[in-house]
């Protein structure tokens, strides 16, 4: 499990292809300082599983569903990537329950800069605008936000603003219109919905 708050922008340095899968190496001299074969990092909001690691870098193989449905089969060396380490019991939770479990991709459709912060619209799949909401949280490419706006229609989209930390500390901060995004909803909101349903199946006992 994770928070939605990046700890380091690390560095793809490389990308071997293993024909179903690839193995991908990302720098990141924080995110590898206490770090173990087997344990967690979400890159880019991915969660994935540190195959080894040495001197500030580590290797995770990435399978070819993941490949399809999320931003990293576009990843190539040299690109900057959003990491954090998965949380301990002692871990202050400063984002929102985040588990690294993409649930699609986004389109950035816009940004909007003023003097002390960006908005930026992203584009959803239609498939996800439920589980979308003003003052909800999402996690686009690992980072935590809060939704501003929600827009339906034939191009459901939503925005969230970005401050100074934020655009400085996260690959957000270069992101243009156009670009891709991983998005991951509240997982809250998900399990409601499951539950609301199972309710209605049984007659309002959803025990």
């Amino acid at each position: 499990m994770f928070t939605g708050i990046v700890e380091e922008l690390g560095q793809v340095v490389a990308v071997d292809d293993m024909g179903d899968s690839v193995r991908l190496r990302v720098r990141g001299p924080l995110a590898t300082s206490d770090v173990a074969a087997g344990d967690s990092i979400a890159v880019n909001g991915c969660c994935l599983t540190v195959v080894d690691s040495c001197d500030g870098a580590f290797a995770a193989d990435v399978m070819r569903e993941t490949l399809d449905k999320t931003s990293l089969g576009g990843l190539r060396p040299g690109a900057p990537v959003n990491l954090e380490r998965a949380v301990t019991a002692g871990t202050r939770l400063g984002g929102h329950i985040v588990q690294g479990h993409v649930d699609g991709t986004g389109l950035i459709s816009s940004r909007t800069t003023s003097e002390h912060w960006e908005i930026i619209w992203v584009e959803i799949p239609r498939s996800l605008t439920r589980y979308v909401a003003v003052k909800g949280s999402v996690a686009l490419d690992g980072v935590s936000l809060t939704v501003v706006d929600v827009r339906d229609g034939e191009r459901p989209s939503f925005s969230v603003a970005l401050i100074p930390t934020t655009l400085e500390r996260t690959t957000l901060g270069t992101k243009a219109a156009g670009d891709s995004v991983n998005l991951e909803v509240d997982v809250v909101a998900k399990y409601v919905e499951r539950l609301l349903a199972a309710s209605v199946r049984h007659g309002g006992d959803a025990s």
